[in-house]
């Protein structure tokens, strides 16, 4: 018999895991497909509903509603020759809009997305959270954060559901002031 080289050993070993795992992933297949005897029990813990305690809901922007918060953020700051970019992040802090105005610095889509995360996480303008960096130096070190003025959270019912975060003005006061703008946009 002849001996098979480092490489042929190492396919062949690939082509037999490969065509083990396909017969017990049909294995598998086969029996999850077969028709269950009797009529089907749907087990309590399937019968949520609204009213139960362990469920709860939540409010989220939509992606229309998200843009236009960021499109009136990025106008309010092109009205005052800004340039700007402007995020937008859901409660989870995940990005929903970005958008990087003309002229705008290449810093500034991440950095809006951080000041937008930073102040849902914290359900506060982000001008307010750097007082905070006084006492506790080291939230700073939170990754994805950054703790410039810049930044707002949208509430409903004092509640956060999302964060504009804006970056690229001179000043972070320019920079809140505009995604206050795109807050009060929502609320049109």
């Amino acid at each position: 018999m002849k001996k098979l080289s480092p490489r042929a050993r190492a396919v062949t070993g690939g082509v037999v895991v490969a065509a083990l795992g396909a017969g017990a992933f049909g294995a598998m297949s086969a029996s999850a497909s077969a028709p269950a005897a009797g009529p089907a029990v749907v087990p309590a813990a399937a019968k949520a509903d609204a009213n139960n305690r362990d469920l709860q809901q939540t409010t989220h922007l939509t992606a229309a509603a998200a843009t236009k918060a960021a499109q009136a953020a990025l106008d309010a700051a092109r009205k005052e020759n800004q340039r700007v970019s402007v995020a937008v992040v859901d409660r989870s802090g995940n990005t929903l809009v970005t958008l990087r105005g003309d002229g705008a610095g290449p810093q500034s889509p991440e950095s809006a997305v951080e000041k937008a995360y930073t102040a849902v996480s914290w359900n506060a303008p982000t001008s307010e959270l750097v007082k905070r960096l006084e006492q506790a130096p080291n939230l700073k070190d939170i990754p994805g954060t950054l703790f410039l003025a810049g930044g707002a959270p949208v509430q409903v019912k004092g509640a956060p559901v999302a964060g504009i975060g804006v970056a690229g003005a001179p000043g972070g006061d320019l920079d809140e002031k505009f995604a206050r703008a795109g807050v009060a946009a929502l609320a049109r």
